[in-house]
């Protein structure tokens, strides 16, 4: 996604999140505490296992593996059965990478606190590699999902670059998880970073992957929901960051690049859109259509959802480049409320009749998938 200028300093993005109570990294000062007797809480521990196929990460050396990446690497490639990993409050500064054939597997904190379980690293697009050149946005990544079946509850997925500490870096995409396979599910999760926080796309053009988030709290300022996925946004907190900058919009909350023949795009049903910044300097969306995908018809639905004053209610669209107008994207609201949710100008709002809305909806976008609930997902666990 293009960059936009240098906003503000990492002790504004920790008070940011203070605001809502989501320190970035709390866990840190919880480790050095007193240690919990049960750090995998309810979930069993390397004595005591959920199944055969439960592995324990703790940084301290309490589990299985003191990272993330080598438990995910300790599991097998296309198992019958999927694994799961229980994740200790700690704070595991690293990339993670879920690799395709790693299917069926599933994160799971510990402490059902968000707050306490906390992947993140520091990458940015422009971020030097290495073994030469640059990371892009995709390798930006802390944490890339690429296999079907992904499913993680209560853990924050970050990125903590910050472009007032990097002047030099141009490219400031800086992404705290890419999600691409199919039947991908995240419940009561969090997403924080700025530039491109979530991106939420697929393997290919033809591979139209389903994924499902709810109850998840993401956060940053320019397009920070983006990429082709089916991505269902069900009571999720969808919050913009106070940047400092001379222009208005501050940045987009979302940046669909929906393939031509997709059917569903985004939809973000019973949502709340809220932030600190000035009342109207955000964007609610902007089409964008890749290199990789001219033809992309970007496609957003935000239905029953509370939108705060800080989206601009006259122009809440923004072209993302001049040879595409958000005119020809597939936008549209149905019976959202708030301050944000206005229309002064009502063509630069376009609303779905109900018939439109009732093929936009949770189940339509999901389709045959059911995804279950973690507790539903454990208790069904042969062993328990």
């Amino acid at each position: 996604m293009s960059p936009q200028s240098p906003s503000f300093g990492r002790r504004q993005m920790l008070a940011g999140a203070a605001a809502l109570g989501l320190a970035l990294v709390p866990a840190t000062r919880a480790a050095a505490g007193s240690i919990p007797a049960r750090p995998f809480g309810p979930y069993g521990s390397p004595l005591r296992r959920l199944n055969e196929r439960t592995l324990y990460v703790d940084s301290q050396g309490r589990g299985d593996h003191t990272t993330v990446q080598a438990a995910v690497d300790a599991t097998p490639d296309a198992p019958g059965q999927g694994w799961t990993l229980v994740i200790a409050a700690g704070t595991y500064r690293e990339t993670v990478l879920v690799a395709q054939a790693k299917t069926g597997l599933t994160f799971v904190g510990a402490t059902r606190r968000a707050r306490d379980v906390v992947i993140v690293f520091d990458n940015a697009a422009g971020t030097a590699r290495p073994s030469g050149g640059t990371y892009g946005t995709s390798g930006s990544a802390t944490t890339t999902i690429q296999a079907d079946g992904f499913t993680a509850a209560h853990l924050t997925f970050a990125n903590d670059w910050l472009r007032a500490d990097h002047p030099e870096i141009t490219a400031t995409q800086a992404v705290a998880v890419k999600v691409m396979g199919d039947r991908s599910f995240f419940e009561a999760c969090r997403f924080l970073g700025h530039q491109d926080t979530l991106y939420a796309d697929t393997l290919s053009l033809a591979a139209f992957a389903r994924q499902y988030y709810r109850r998840c709290h993401v956060e940053g300022d320019v397009d920070f929901v983006f990429g082709r996925a089916t991505a269902v946004f069900d009571r999720c907190e969808l919050r913009t960051l106070v940047r400092d900058v001379p222009f208005r919009p501050y940045g987009f909350v979302f940046a669909p690049s929906t393939a031509a023949a997709n059917p569903h795009g985004y939809l973000a049903t019973g949502c709340r859109i809220t932030g600190e910044s000035p009342d109207g300097a955000y964007g609610l969306a902007r089409p964008w259509r890749p290199s990789s995908d001219p033809t992309a018809v970007p496609m957003l639905t935000v239905r029953e959802t509370w939108i705060g004053p800080g989206i601009d209610v006259a122009a809440p669209y923004v072209n993302m480049s001049a040879g595409y107008p958000w005119q020809d994207a597939r936008f549209g609201e149905y019976r959202n409320v708030g301050p944000g949710a206005a229309r002064p100008v009502p063509e630069n709002r376009p609303q779905l009749t109900p018939e439109q809305a009732a093929g936009r909806t949770v189940r339509a976008c999901l389709g045959d998938w059911r995804p279950s609930t973690i507790g539903d997902h454990l208790r069904s666990a042969p062993g328990r």
